[in-house]
């Protein structure tokens, strides 16, 4: 009987959690689960099919294999191209050490709120603009030739540097924004808690809202250098014997394009890695959310005390 006299009835929901209903409800999500399986494997298998088989059967499948599909060409050039891409990957190391130090410097500088800054936050305004007004060829081709055109006593003819100092100055202005979105995402009210606890506002900055501000940021930052890794190629126009430039040569020497798909392969071996751990990252800050303020008050508190903030 229940509390009012009524007749007893099942519970439904003590039903539902008994043993062979859990097994059941196991059965039933695996067997869904295999239906979408087969489902999205039939529906990849019609589709590159369907491209598959149109490509082959066009008129011109037999010079687009000859020109682009030799294997002899492709497995003889892939060496010297891999080797190229050392290349790349030192482009990319020294330009991304350069953006990180030079963006956050204009992120700090356009977030700054001070009077007495004003003329510092207008030239970081500017810079930002014009830099992604520009296309990035563009300004490869100003300072990798203009500079050198100068004929200036000490001034290096090696166009590695300018390749550097291009990419630099093109992607600082794309990974400021990043930067300063990521500051405007910390709340107010951490600063001014830091600030209420003794801590100045450079200090604030520094050791409450920078540190939360990164680390929310740290995926897009990826997929930036992900495409910074792919524009390091621009550079061979103006003479960086690179991975394109090499696949250039060699395609020069034996007039036909499959160095091109060697190229092709490297990138996607290195991107996609990459790509993919961009892709964990946002899903794992997803998981966690947007905390922090704990560790910041931690900080602030130390700080206060005198101490060194929590690494």
């Amino acid at each position: 009987m229940t509390a009012l006299g009524g007749p007893d009835r099942p519970d439904r929901g003590g039903l539902a959690g008994l043993p062979g209903s859990r097994a059941r409800r196991r059965r039933e999500e695996r067997a869904s689960a295999l239906r979408s399986t087969l489902v999205a494997l039939v529906s990849t298998v019609v589709v590159f099919g369907a491209i598959a088989f149109v490509a082959v059967s066009s008129p011109g499948w037999s010079a687009v294999q000859a020109s682009f599909l030799d294997g002899s060409i492709f497995a003889s050039s892939l060496p010297d191209i891999a080797s190229a891409f050392l290349v790349n990957i030192e482009l990319f190391l020294v330009s991304e050490a350069l953006i990180l130090v030079l963006a956050l410097l204009l992120a700090v500088a356009r977030s700054s709120t001070a009077p007495v800054l004003f003329p510092v936050r207008l030239m970081a305004t500017i810079y930002v603009d014009v830099f992604r007004a520009l296309p990035g060829v563009l300004v490869i081709y100003i300072l990798g030739f203009g500079i050198p055109g100068l004929n200036l006593p000490g001034v290096p003819t090696d166009p590695f540097p300018y390749a550097v100092f291009a990419l630099t100055l093109i992607y600082s202005a794309y990974v400021s924004e990043v930067y300063r979105a990521g500051i405007a995402s910390v709340h107010p009210s951490q600063a001014a808690a830091a600030r209420s606890l003794g801590l100045t506002q450079a200090q604030a900055l520094r050791h409450v809202v920078l540190p939360q501000a990164i680390r929310r940021v740290v995926p897009p930052l990826l997929n930036d250098f992900i495409g910074l890794q792919k524009d390091t190629v621009l550079v061979s126009y103006i003479g960086v014997v690179e991975i394109f430039r090499q696949s250039q040569i060699i395609e020069a020497a034996n007039f036909n394009f499959t160095p091109y798909l060697a190229v092709a392969l490297v990138f996607l071996v290195v991107t996609i890695p990459l790509a993919r751990l961009t892709d964990w990252l946002i899903a794992r800050e997803a998981r966690r959310g947007l905390g922090g303020s704990g560790r910041s008050a931690q900080a602030a508190n130390a700080l206060s005390r005198g101490g060194q903030a929590a690494p």
